[in-house]
Protein backbone atom coordinates (compact mmCIF):
# COMPACT_ATOMS: atom_id res chain seq x y z
CA UNK A 1 0.00 0.00 0.00
CA UNK A 2 1.45 3.44 -0.87
CA UNK A 3 2.71 5.37 2.19
CA UNK A 4 0.31 8.30 1.65
CA UNK A 5 -2.68 5.96 1.67
CA UNK A 6 -1.39 4.19 4.79
CA UNK A 7 -1.14 7.53 6.58
CA UNK A 8 -4.77 8.57 6.10
CA UNK A 9 -6.07 5.07 6.85
CA UNK A 10 -4.18 5.02 10.14
CA UNK A 11 -5.60 8.46 10.95
CA UNK A 12 -9.13 7.19 10.41
CA UNK A 13 -8.85 3.78 12.05
CA UNK A 14 -10.11 2.97 14.58
CA UNK A 15 -13.12 5.04 13.55
CA UNK A 16 -13.15 8.36 15.40
CA UNK A 17 -16.18 9.84 17.03
CA UNK A 18 -16.35 12.78 14.65
CA UNK A 19 -18.76 12.56 11.74
CA UNK A 20 -17.99 12.58 8.04
CA UNK A 21 -19.31 14.28 4.95
CA UNK A 22 -19.05 11.71 2.18
CA UNK A 23 -17.91 13.32 -1.09
CA UNK A 24 -18.80 11.69 -4.42
CA UNK A 25 -17.17 12.93 -7.63
CA UNK A 26 -19.38 12.17 -10.64
CA UNK A 27 -17.65 14.53 -13.05
CA UNK A 28 -16.91 11.47 -15.22
CA UNK A 29 -19.37 8.70 -16.07
CA UNK A 30 -19.31 5.67 -13.80
CA UNK A 31 -17.91 2.44 -15.21
CA UNK A 32 -19.55 -0.94 -14.93
CA UNK A 33 -16.78 -3.41 -14.17
CA UNK A 34 -13.03 -2.96 -14.00
CA UNK A 35 -10.83 -1.80 -16.90
CA UNK A 36 -9.85 -4.45 -19.37
CA UNK A 37 -6.16 -4.65 -18.52
CA UNK A 38 -3.95 -4.16 -15.45
CA UNK A 39 -2.15 -1.38 -17.34
CA UNK A 40 -5.42 0.52 -17.79
CA UNK A 41 -6.24 -0.02 -14.14
CA UNK A 42 -2.88 1.35 -13.03
CA UNK A 43 -3.35 4.36 -15.28
CA UNK A 44 -6.64 5.09 -13.53
CA UNK A 45 -8.31 5.90 -16.85
CA UNK A 46 -11.88 5.52 -15.63
CA UNK A 47 -14.61 7.09 -13.61
CA UNK A 48 -15.75 5.58 -10.33
CA UNK A 49 -17.09 2.04 -10.40
CA UNK A 50 -20.89 1.88 -10.37
CA UNK A 51 -20.83 -1.17 -8.10
CA UNK A 52 -18.50 0.55 -5.62
CA UNK A 53 -20.68 3.66 -5.54
CA UNK A 54 -23.86 1.65 -4.94
CA UNK A 55 -22.26 -0.54 -2.26
CA UNK A 56 -20.64 2.41 -0.49
CA UNK A 57 -23.88 4.39 -0.34
CA UNK A 58 -25.72 1.34 0.98
CA UNK A 59 -23.19 0.96 3.80
CA UNK A 60 -23.01 4.71 4.45
CA UNK A 61 -26.77 4.85 4.95
CA UNK A 62 -26.44 2.69 8.07
CA UNK A 63 -23.08 4.08 9.16
CA UNK A 64 -23.82 6.57 11.96
CA UNK A 65 -20.48 8.31 11.37
CA UNK A 66 -21.49 9.40 7.87
CA UNK A 67 -23.59 12.50 8.35
CA UNK A 68 -24.26 13.72 4.81
CA UNK A 69 -23.60 13.09 1.14
CA UNK A 70 -22.39 15.77 -1.27
CA UNK A 71 -21.86 14.97 -4.94
CA UNK A 72 -20.65 16.65 -8.07
CA UNK A 73 -23.02 15.47 -10.82
CA UNK A 74 -21.73 17.14 -13.99
CA UNK A 75 -21.46 13.89 -15.97
CA UNK A 76 -22.45 10.94 -13.77
CA UNK A 77 -23.47 8.38 -16.38
CA UNK A 78 -23.38 7.61 -20.08
CA UNK A 79 -26.51 5.44 -20.12
CA UNK A 80 -30.03 5.69 -18.79
CA UNK A 81 -29.70 2.46 -16.82
CA UNK A 82 -26.55 3.63 -15.02
CA UNK A 83 -28.17 6.97 -14.21
CA UNK A 84 -31.20 5.20 -12.76
CA UNK A 85 -29.01 2.93 -10.61
CA UNK A 86 -27.17 5.94 -9.22
CA UNK A 87 -30.44 7.74 -8.53
CA UNK A 88 -31.85 4.67 -6.79
CA UNK A 89 -28.78 4.38 -4.58
CA UNK A 90 -29.09 8.05 -3.59
CA UNK A 91 -32.79 7.66 -2.77
CA UNK A 92 -31.98 4.65 -0.58
CA UNK A 93 -29.33 6.72 1.22
CA UNK A 94 -31.85 9.56 1.70
CA UNK A 95 -34.24 7.10 3.35
CA UNK A 96 -31.81 7.03 6.30
CA UNK A 97 -32.73 10.68 6.98
CA UNK A 98 -29.28 12.04 6.15
CA UNK A 99 -29.04 15.17 3.99
CA UNK A 100 -27.89 14.93 0.38
CA UNK A 101 -26.55 17.71 -1.83
CA UNK A 102 -25.96 17.60 -5.60
CA UNK A 103 -23.98 20.29 -7.42
CA UNK A 104 -23.58 20.82 -11.15
CA UNK A 105 -21.88 23.57 -13.09
CA UNK A 106 -24.48 23.10 -15.80
CA UNK A 107 -26.95 20.55 -17.07
CA UNK A 108 -26.27 21.25 -20.71
CA UNK A 109 -22.59 21.04 -21.64
CA UNK A 110 -20.78 18.20 -19.88
CA UNK A 111 -22.09 14.78 -20.85
CA UNK A 112 -25.79 14.14 -21.30
CA UNK A 113 -27.82 16.83 -19.55
CA UNK A 114 -30.87 14.59 -19.21
CA UNK A 115 -28.91 11.81 -17.49
CA UNK A 116 -27.08 14.25 -15.21
CA UNK A 117 -30.34 15.84 -14.12
CA UNK A 118 -31.98 12.44 -13.68
CA UNK A 119 -29.31 11.63 -11.09
CA UNK A 120 -29.42 15.08 -9.49
CA UNK A 121 -33.20 14.92 -9.04
CA UNK A 122 -32.74 12.08 -6.53
CA UNK A 123 -30.93 14.40 -4.08
CA UNK A 124 -32.63 16.43 -1.37
CA UNK A 125 -31.00 19.65 -2.57
CA UNK A 126 -29.89 20.42 -6.12
CA UNK A 127 -27.45 23.31 -6.52
CA UNK A 128 -26.54 24.87 -9.87
CA UNK A 129 -23.74 27.29 -10.71
CA UNK A 130 -25.27 30.72 -11.38
CA UNK A 131 -24.03 30.71 -14.99
CA UNK A 132 -25.38 27.24 -15.72
CA UNK A 133 -28.47 25.96 -17.49
CA UNK A 134 -30.96 23.12 -17.17
CA UNK A 135 -31.11 21.55 -20.62
CA UNK A 136 -33.54 18.73 -19.88
CA UNK A 137 -35.14 18.88 -23.31
CA UNK A 138 -36.70 15.42 -23.57
CA UNK A 139 -35.84 12.22 -25.42
CA UNK A 140 -35.21 11.68 -29.11
CA UNK A 141 -33.46 9.30 -31.51
CA UNK A 142 -31.89 10.07 -34.88
CA UNK A 143 -31.16 6.83 -36.71
CA UNK A 144 -28.63 6.82 -39.57
CA UNK A 145 -29.08 4.47 -42.53
CA UNK A 146 -26.23 3.70 -44.93
CA UNK A 147 -27.95 1.94 -47.83
CA UNK A 148 -27.21 4.83 -50.21
CA UNK A 149 -23.57 4.90 -49.14
CA UNK A 150 -23.22 1.17 -49.75
CA UNK A 151 -24.78 1.64 -53.20
CA UNK A 152 -22.22 4.30 -54.06
CA UNK A 153 -19.40 2.09 -52.82
CA UNK A 154 -20.66 -0.93 -54.71
CA UNK A 155 -21.28 -3.04 -51.58
CA UNK A 156 -24.35 -5.29 -51.61
CA UNK A 157 -25.72 -6.37 -48.20
CA UNK A 158 -27.15 -9.89 -48.34
CA UNK A 159 -28.86 -10.14 -44.99
CA UNK A 160 -32.02 -11.67 -43.61
CA UNK A 161 -33.59 -11.72 -40.16
CA UNK A 162 -36.27 -13.25 -37.96
CA UNK A 163 -38.44 -11.25 -37.67
CA UNK A 164 -39.60 -7.76 -38.65
CA UNK A 165 -38.51 -6.09 -35.39
CA UNK A 166 -34.95 -7.44 -35.68
CA UNK A 167 -33.75 -4.17 -37.12
CA UNK A 168 -29.94 -4.56 -37.19
CA UNK A 169 -29.99 -5.31 -40.91
CA UNK A 170 -32.23 -2.31 -41.63
CA UNK A 171 -29.35 0.06 -40.96
CA UNK A 172 -27.58 -1.41 -44.00
CA UNK A 173 -30.53 -2.19 -46.27
CA UNK A 174 -33.07 0.61 -45.69
CA UNK A 175 -33.15 4.38 -46.17
CA UNK A 176 -35.67 5.15 -43.43
CA UNK A 177 -37.63 3.43 -40.68
CA UNK A 178 -39.73 0.47 -41.66
CA UNK A 179 -43.15 0.41 -40.02
CA UNK A 180 -42.01 -2.13 -37.42
CA UNK A 181 -38.72 -0.31 -36.77
CA UNK A 182 -40.54 2.98 -36.20
CA UNK A 183 -43.10 1.33 -33.90
CA UNK A 184 -40.40 -0.17 -31.67
CA UNK A 185 -38.23 2.96 -31.62
CA UNK A 186 -41.18 5.22 -30.88
CA UNK A 187 -42.27 3.04 -27.96
CA UNK A 188 -38.76 3.10 -26.46
CA UNK A 189 -38.58 6.90 -26.74
CA UNK A 190 -42.08 7.31 -25.28
CA UNK A 191 -41.28 5.04 -22.34
CA UNK A 192 -38.00 6.85 -21.61
CA UNK A 193 -39.84 10.16 -21.69
CA UNK A 194 -42.32 8.75 -19.16
CA UNK A 195 -39.43 7.66 -16.95
CA UNK A 196 -37.83 11.11 -17.20
CA UNK A 197 -41.06 12.80 -16.12
CA UNK A 198 -41.46 10.27 -13.29
CA UNK A 199 -37.99 11.24 -12.01
CA UNK A 200 -38.73 14.98 -12.18
CA UNK A 201 -42.13 14.59 -10.54
CA UNK A 202 -40.85 12.29 -7.79
CA UNK A 203 -37.60 14.15 -7.13
CA UNK A 204 -38.77 17.75 -7.40
CA UNK A 205 -42.36 17.43 -6.18
CA UNK A 206 -43.89 18.96 -9.31
CA UNK A 207 -47.21 18.11 -10.90
CA UNK A 208 -46.78 15.94 -13.98
CA UNK A 209 -48.33 18.48 -16.35
CA UNK A 210 -46.02 21.14 -14.95
CA UNK A 211 -42.97 18.91 -15.34
CA UNK A 212 -43.90 18.15 -18.96
CA UNK A 213 -44.36 21.87 -19.65
CA UNK A 214 -40.92 22.71 -18.24
CA UNK A 215 -39.26 19.96 -20.29
CA UNK A 216 -40.87 21.41 -23.42
CA UNK A 217 -39.59 24.88 -22.49
CA UNK A 218 -36.02 23.77 -21.77
CA UNK A 219 -33.21 24.70 -21.90
CA UNK A 220 -33.74 27.08 -19.01
CA UNK A 221 -31.31 29.60 -17.57
CA UNK A 222 -30.22 29.15 -13.97
CA UNK A 223 -32.61 31.76 -12.55
CA UNK A 224 -35.55 30.29 -14.43
CA UNK A 225 -34.69 26.79 -13.27
CA UNK A 226 -34.55 27.98 -9.65
CA UNK A 227 -37.79 29.94 -9.93
CA UNK A 228 -39.57 26.89 -11.34
CA UNK A 229 -38.14 24.62 -8.59
CA UNK A 230 -36.01 22.49 -10.90
CA UNK A 231 -33.06 23.43 -8.68
CA UNK A 232 -33.02 24.67 -5.09
CA UNK A 233 -30.12 27.09 -5.04
CA UNK A 234 -27.68 28.88 -7.30
CA UNK A 235 -24.26 28.26 -5.81
CA UNK A 236 -20.64 27.40 -6.53
CA UNK A 237 -19.17 24.11 -5.40
CA UNK A 238 -17.47 25.56 -2.32
CA UNK A 239 -20.82 27.02 -1.21
CA UNK A 240 -22.51 23.65 -1.64
CA UNK A 241 -19.76 22.00 0.39
CA UNK A 242 -20.17 24.62 3.12
CA UNK A 243 -23.92 23.94 3.21
CA UNK A 244 -23.27 20.23 3.74
CA UNK A 245 -20.83 20.86 6.60
CA UNK A 246 -23.31 23.27 8.17
CA UNK A 247 -25.86 20.45 8.35
CA UNK A 248 -23.42 17.94 9.88
CA UNK A 249 -21.43 20.17 12.21
CA UNK A 250 -18.21 22.18 12.20
CA UNK A 251 -16.11 19.25 13.44
CA UNK A 252 -17.09 17.03 10.50
CA UNK A 253 -14.36 15.63 8.28
CA UNK A 254 -14.46 15.25 4.49
CA UNK A 255 -14.16 11.66 3.26
CA UNK A 256 -13.97 10.81 -0.43
CA UNK A 257 -15.70 7.79 -1.87
CA UNK A 258 -12.36 6.14 -2.68
CA UNK A 259 -11.21 6.51 0.91
CA UNK A 260 -14.51 5.18 2.22
CA UNK A 261 -14.38 2.13 -0.06
CA UNK A 262 -10.85 1.36 1.16
CA UNK A 263 -12.04 1.56 4.76
CA UNK A 264 -14.95 -0.76 4.06
CA UNK A 265 -12.61 -3.35 2.56
CA UNK A 266 -10.50 -3.33 5.70
CA UNK A 267 -13.62 -3.88 7.81
CA UNK A 268 -14.67 -7.04 5.95
CA UNK A 269 -14.58 -10.24 8.00
CA UNK A 270 -13.69 -13.67 6.65
CA UNK A 271 -16.85 -15.16 8.14
CA UNK A 272 -19.16 -12.98 6.02
CA UNK A 273 -21.18 -15.00 3.45
CA UNK A 274 -19.70 -14.91 -0.04
CA UNK A 275 -21.52 -14.06 -3.26
CA UNK A 276 -19.74 -14.36 -6.59
CA UNK A 277 -19.98 -11.50 -9.10
CA UNK A 278 -19.44 -12.36 -12.76
CA UNK A 279 -19.35 -9.67 -15.43
CA UNK A 280 -20.49 -10.39 -18.99
CA UNK A 281 -19.84 -7.31 -21.13
CA UNK A 282 -19.67 -6.68 -24.84
CA UNK A 283 -20.09 -8.67 -28.03
CA UNK A 284 -20.40 -12.39 -27.31
CA UNK A 285 -17.79 -14.52 -29.06
CA UNK A 286 -16.33 -18.00 -28.81
CA UNK A 287 -13.00 -18.37 -27.02
CA UNK A 288 -11.76 -16.17 -24.23
CA UNK A 289 -12.10 -12.46 -23.61
CA UNK A 290 -9.31 -10.42 -25.14
CA UNK A 291 -8.31 -6.79 -24.42
CA UNK A 292 -8.51 -4.36 -27.30
CA UNK A 293 -9.12 -0.63 -27.74
CA UNK A 294 -11.94 -1.40 -30.19
CA UNK A 295 -14.49 -2.28 -27.52
CA UNK A 296 -15.44 -5.07 -25.13
CA UNK A 297 -15.87 -8.71 -26.16
CA UNK A 298 -17.43 -11.30 -23.88
CA UNK A 299 -15.43 -14.49 -24.38
CA UNK A 300 -17.57 -17.55 -23.70
CA UNK A 301 -14.63 -19.52 -22.30
CA UNK A 302 -13.87 -16.76 -19.79
CA UNK A 303 -17.46 -16.55 -18.55
CA UNK A 304 -17.86 -20.34 -18.38
CA UNK A 305 -14.65 -20.55 -16.35
CA UNK A 306 -16.07 -18.00 -13.93
CA UNK A 307 -19.21 -20.06 -13.35
CA UNK A 308 -17.17 -23.22 -12.86
CA UNK A 309 -14.98 -21.51 -10.28
CA UNK A 310 -18.06 -20.22 -8.45
CA UNK A 311 -19.63 -23.67 -8.30
CA UNK A 312 -16.41 -25.28 -7.03
CA UNK A 313 -15.97 -22.67 -4.31
CA UNK A 314 -17.95 -23.98 -1.34
CA UNK A 315 -17.97 -20.52 0.22
CA UNK A 316 -20.06 -19.07 -2.64
CA UNK A 317 -23.72 -18.97 -1.61
CA UNK A 318 -25.08 -17.37 -4.81
CA UNK A 319 -23.96 -15.82 -8.10
CA UNK A 320 -24.81 -12.36 -9.45
CA UNK A 321 -24.27 -12.30 -13.21
CA UNK A 322 -24.01 -8.74 -14.50
CA UNK A 323 -24.92 -8.70 -18.20
CA UNK A 324 -24.28 -5.78 -20.55
CA UNK A 325 -24.35 -7.03 -24.14
CA UNK A 326 -26.20 -6.61 -27.39
CA UNK A 327 -25.50 -10.19 -28.45
CA UNK A 328 -23.11 -11.90 -30.81
CA UNK A 329 -22.33 -15.52 -31.62
CA UNK A 330 -25.24 -17.94 -31.21
CA UNK A 331 -22.90 -20.79 -30.28
CA UNK A 332 -21.02 -18.74 -27.69
CA UNK A 333 -24.28 -17.47 -26.21
CA UNK A 334 -25.53 -21.00 -25.74
CA UNK A 335 -22.30 -22.07 -24.04
CA UNK A 336 -22.76 -19.29 -21.47
CA UNK A 337 -26.45 -20.12 -21.04
CA UNK A 338 -25.45 -23.69 -20.27
CA UNK A 339 -22.99 -22.46 -17.63
CA UNK A 340 -25.86 -20.62 -15.91
CA UNK A 341 -28.00 -23.76 -15.98
CA UNK A 342 -25.04 -25.84 -14.72
CA UNK A 343 -24.64 -23.59 -11.69
CA UNK A 344 -28.31 -23.88 -10.84
CA UNK A 345 -28.23 -27.67 -11.20
CA UNK A 346 -25.28 -27.71 -8.81
CA UNK A 347 -27.38 -25.87 -6.23
CA UNK A 348 -25.92 -22.37 -6.60
CA UNK A 349 -28.65 -19.79 -7.32
CA UNK A 350 -28.01 -17.32 -10.14
CA UNK A 351 -29.35 -13.77 -10.29
CA UNK A 352 -28.92 -11.81 -13.53
CA UNK A 353 -28.51 -8.06 -13.19
CA UNK A 354 -28.94 -6.37 -16.57
CA UNK A 355 -26.94 -3.21 -17.17
CA UNK A 356 -27.51 -0.75 -19.99
CA UNK A 357 -28.16 -3.41 -22.62
CA UNK A 358 -29.03 -7.10 -22.49
CA UNK A 359 -30.62 -7.94 -25.80
CA UNK A 360 -30.51 -10.74 -28.34
CA UNK A 361 -27.62 -12.98 -27.21
CA UNK A 362 -27.47 -10.81 -24.10
CA UNK A 363 -30.96 -12.04 -23.27
CA UNK A 364 -30.17 -15.62 -24.32
CA UNK A 365 -27.44 -15.93 -21.68
CA UNK A 366 -29.77 -14.52 -19.00
CA UNK A 367 -33.01 -16.40 -19.55
CA UNK A 368 -32.21 -19.52 -17.50
CA UNK A 369 -31.31 -17.63 -14.29
CA UNK A 370 -33.35 -17.94 -11.10
CA UNK A 371 -34.16 -14.22 -11.20
CA UNK A 372 -33.67 -11.53 -13.84
CA UNK A 373 -33.48 -7.85 -12.87
CA UNK A 374 -33.22 -4.82 -15.13
CA UNK A 375 -33.30 -1.07 -14.72
CA UNK A 376 -36.43 0.58 -16.13
CA UNK A 377 -34.38 1.94 -19.04
CA UNK A 378 -32.35 -1.20 -19.78
CA UNK A 379 -32.76 -2.24 -23.41
CA UNK A 380 -33.52 -5.94 -23.52
CA UNK A 381 -35.41 -8.62 -25.42
CA UNK A 382 -34.55 -8.57 -29.14
CA UNK A 383 -35.46 -12.26 -29.29
CA UNK A 384 -34.53 -12.86 -32.91
CA UNK A 385 -31.66 -13.53 -35.26
CA UNK A 386 -29.87 -11.84 -38.19
CA UNK A 387 -27.52 -13.52 -40.63
CA UNK A 388 -25.78 -12.80 -43.91
CA UNK A 389 -22.81 -11.13 -45.51
CA UNK A 390 -21.68 -8.05 -47.45
CA UNK A 391 -20.72 -8.62 -51.08
CA UNK A 392 -17.91 -6.20 -51.93
CA UNK A 393 -16.82 -7.40 -55.38
CA UNK A 394 -17.77 -4.14 -57.13
CA UNK A 395 -15.99 -2.07 -54.49
CA UNK A 396 -12.80 -4.04 -55.03
CA UNK A 397 -13.02 -3.47 -58.77
CA UNK A 398 -13.53 0.27 -58.23
CA UNK A 399 -10.32 0.54 -56.23
CA UNK A 400 -8.35 -1.65 -58.65
CA UNK A 401 -8.43 -5.00 -56.87
CA UNK A 402 -9.27 -8.05 -58.93
CA UNK A 403 -9.76 -11.60 -57.70
CA UNK A 404 -9.75 -15.09 -59.10
CA UNK A 405 -10.58 -18.37 -57.44
CA UNK A 406 -10.49 -22.13 -57.46
CA UNK A 407 -12.55 -24.30 -55.17
CA UNK A 408 -13.84 -27.76 -54.42
CA UNK A 409 -17.27 -28.25 -52.92
CA UNK A 410 -20.53 -26.60 -53.96
CA UNK A 411 -20.53 -24.26 -50.96
CA UNK A 412 -16.79 -23.74 -50.50
CA UNK A 413 -17.17 -20.03 -51.30
CA UNK A 414 -20.58 -19.57 -49.71
CA UNK A 415 -19.24 -17.01 -47.22
CA UNK A 416 -16.95 -15.22 -49.62
CA UNK A 417 -17.53 -11.48 -49.90
CA UNK A 418 -16.66 -11.70 -53.59
CA UNK A 419 -19.87 -13.37 -54.77
CA UNK A 420 -23.54 -13.42 -53.75
CA UNK A 421 -25.43 -16.36 -52.32
CA UNK A 422 -26.90 -18.77 -54.83
CA UNK A 423 -30.62 -19.56 -54.61
CA UNK A 424 -29.81 -22.84 -52.91
CA UNK A 425 -27.57 -21.09 -50.42
CA UNK A 426 -30.30 -18.54 -49.65
CA UNK A 427 -32.60 -21.45 -48.85
CA UNK A 428 -29.99 -22.75 -46.43
CA UNK A 429 -29.70 -19.32 -44.81
CA UNK A 430 -33.47 -19.23 -44.37
CA UNK A 431 -33.52 -22.69 -42.79
CA UNK A 432 -30.76 -21.66 -40.39
CA UNK A 433 -32.63 -18.51 -39.39
CA UNK A 434 -35.84 -20.46 -38.78
CA UNK A 435 -34.06 -23.08 -36.69
CA UNK A 436 -32.19 -20.57 -34.52
CA UNK A 437 -35.26 -18.38 -34.02
CA UNK A 438 -37.53 -21.30 -33.13
CA UNK A 439 -34.91 -22.59 -30.68
CA UNK A 440 -34.67 -19.13 -29.12
CA UNK A 441 -38.43 -18.87 -28.62
CA UNK A 442 -38.68 -22.39 -27.19
CA UNK A 443 -35.88 -21.77 -24.70
CA UNK A 444 -37.35 -18.44 -23.58
CA UNK A 445 -40.73 -20.10 -23.03
CA UNK A 446 -39.11 -22.87 -20.97
CA UNK A 447 -36.74 -20.61 -19.03
CA UNK A 448 -39.37 -18.00 -18.20
CA UNK A 449 -42.30 -20.37 -17.72
CA UNK A 450 -44.36 -18.64 -20.40
CA UNK A 451 -46.63 -20.11 -23.09
CA UNK A 452 -44.89 -20.30 -26.45
CA UNK A 453 -47.65 -18.25 -28.07
CA UNK A 454 -47.07 -15.44 -25.58
CA UNK A 455 -43.34 -15.45 -26.26
CA UNK A 456 -44.04 -15.29 -29.99
CA UNK A 457 -45.99 -12.07 -29.47
CA UNK A 458 -43.21 -10.33 -27.54
CA UNK A 459 -40.30 -11.78 -29.54
CA UNK A 460 -39.94 -11.24 -33.31
CA UNK A 461 -36.66 -9.39 -32.65
CA UNK A 462 -38.29 -6.53 -30.74
CA UNK A 463 -36.31 -4.48 -28.22
CA UNK A 464 -38.08 -3.44 -25.02
CA UNK A 465 -37.19 -1.18 -22.15
CA UNK A 466 -36.75 -2.95 -18.83
CA UNK A 467 -40.06 -1.49 -17.61
CA UNK A 468 -41.95 -2.88 -20.61
CA UNK A 469 -40.06 -6.18 -20.43
CA UNK A 470 -41.15 -6.67 -16.85
CA UNK A 471 -44.80 -6.20 -17.79
CA UNK A 472 -44.38 -8.89 -20.45
CA UNK A 473 -42.68 -11.46 -18.23
CA UNK A 474 -39.17 -11.19 -19.66
CA UNK A 475 -37.85 -9.60 -16.44
CA UNK A 476 -38.77 -10.43 -12.83
CA UNK A 477 -37.89 -7.20 -11.01
CA UNK A 478 -36.75 -3.66 -11.69
CA UNK A 479 -33.48 -2.64 -10.08
CA UNK A 480 -29.71 -2.77 -10.29
CA UNK A 481 -26.87 -4.03 -8.12
CA UNK A 482 -28.63 -3.30 -4.81
CA UNK A 483 -31.73 -5.24 -5.74
CA UNK A 484 -29.72 -8.04 -7.38
CA UNK A 485 -27.67 -8.69 -4.24
CA UNK A 486 -30.88 -8.51 -2.18
CA UNK A 487 -32.33 -11.22 -4.42
CA UNK A 488 -29.14 -13.26 -4.02
CA UNK A 489 -29.51 -13.05 -0.24
CA UNK A 490 -33.11 -14.30 -0.44
CA UNK A 491 -32.23 -17.20 -2.72
CA UNK A 492 -29.29 -18.17 -0.52
CA UNK A 493 -31.43 -18.07 2.62
CA UNK A 494 -29.48 -15.19 4.16
CA UNK A 495 -30.88 -12.35 6.29
CA UNK A 496 -31.94 -9.31 4.31
CA UNK A 497 -29.35 -7.14 6.09
CA UNK A 498 -26.48 -9.64 5.87
CA UNK A 499 -23.17 -8.05 4.90
CA UNK A 500 -21.60 -9.90 1.99
CA UNK A 501 -18.12 -10.65 0.75
CA UNK A 502 -18.25 -10.16 -3.01
CA UNK A 503 -15.81 -12.33 -4.95
CA UNK A 504 -15.32 -11.21 -8.55
CA UNK A 505 -14.71 -14.14 -10.90
CA UNK A 506 -12.98 -15.62 -12.80
CA UNK A 507 -9.57 -15.50 -11.19
CA UNK A 508 -7.17 -15.25 -14.12
CA UNK A 509 -3.49 -14.34 -14.43
CA UNK A 510 -2.66 -10.99 -15.97
CA UNK A 511 -0.98 -12.65 -18.98
CA UNK A 512 -4.32 -14.23 -19.87
CA UNK A 513 -6.09 -10.89 -19.49
CA UNK A 514 -3.54 -9.23 -21.79
CA UNK A 515 -4.01 -11.90 -24.45
CA UNK A 516 -0.37 -13.05 -24.38
CA UNK A 517 0.89 -16.46 -25.43
CA UNK A 518 1.80 -18.74 -22.49
CA UNK A 519 5.51 -18.36 -23.21
CA UNK A 520 5.30 -14.59 -22.88
CA UNK A 521 4.23 -14.67 -19.23
CA UNK A 522 7.80 -14.72 -17.92
CA UNK A 523 8.68 -11.64 -19.94
CA UNK A 524 5.55 -9.91 -18.71
CA UNK A 525 6.54 -10.57 -15.09
CA UNK A 526 9.98 -9.17 -15.71
CA UNK A 527 8.59 -5.96 -17.22
CA UNK A 528 5.48 -5.34 -15.19
CA UNK A 529 6.33 -7.09 -11.95
CA UNK A 530 3.30 -7.35 -9.77
CA UNK A 531 0.84 -7.17 -12.68
CA UNK A 532 1.01 -10.97 -12.87
CA UNK A 533 -0.97 -11.10 -9.60
CA UNK A 534 -4.48 -12.38 -9.80
CA UNK A 535 -6.91 -9.92 -11.37
CA UNK A 536 -10.45 -9.79 -9.99
CA UNK A 537 -12.63 -8.75 -12.90
CA UNK A 538 -12.69 -10.32 -16.41
CA UNK A 539 -15.20 -7.81 -17.77
CA UNK A 540 -12.99 -5.10 -19.12
CA UNK A 541 -12.35 -3.72 -22.57
CA UNK A 542 -11.97 -6.73 -24.84
CA UNK A 543 -12.65 -6.71 -28.55
CA UNK A 544 -11.97 -8.10 -31.97
CA UNK A 545 -13.01 -6.90 -35.39
CA UNK A 546 -16.76 -7.28 -35.85
CA UNK A 547 -18.01 -10.15 -37.97
CA UNK A 548 -18.92 -7.70 -40.74
CA UNK A 549 -15.20 -7.17 -41.33
CA UNK A 550 -14.66 -10.79 -42.35
CA UNK A 551 -15.76 -12.58 -45.49
CA UNK A 552 -19.19 -13.19 -43.96
CA UNK A 553 -21.26 -12.46 -40.91
CA UNK A 554 -21.68 -15.34 -38.49
CA UNK A 555 -25.13 -16.23 -37.18
CA UNK A 556 -25.82 -14.01 -34.24
CA UNK A 557 -28.49 -13.09 -31.77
Amino acid sequence: MPPDRRRWIHRLLPWPRRRFVLALDLSRPVTDGAPGSPVARMAGARGPSLREVVAALEEAARDRRVGALVARVDAPADSWAHAQELAGAVRAFRASGKPTFAHAQTFSEAGDAVLAYLVASAFEEVHLQPTGEVGVVGVGVVQPFVADLLDKLGVVPQLDHRHEFKTAKNLLTERAFTEAHREAADRIVANLQEQLLDAVVGGRGLARDRAAELVDRAPLLAEEARDHHLVDRLAYRDQTMAAAFARVGPQARLLTLRQYVALLRRRQRPDQPTVALIHGRGAIQVGRGRPSPLGPVMGADTVVTAFQQAVRDQRVRAIVFRVDSGGGSAVASDAIRRAVAYAREAGTPVVVSMGSLAGSGGYWIAMDADRILASPATLTGSIGVVYGKLVARELRHKVGITTDEVHRGANALMFSSDQPFTDAQWDQVGQLLDRVYDDFVERVAAGRGLPREQVQQIARGRVWTGADARQRGLVDELGGYREAFAAARRLAGLPADARLRVRVLPRLPASHRLGLRPGAAAGLRAVLGRLEATVDDPAGAHARMPDWAGPAARPGR
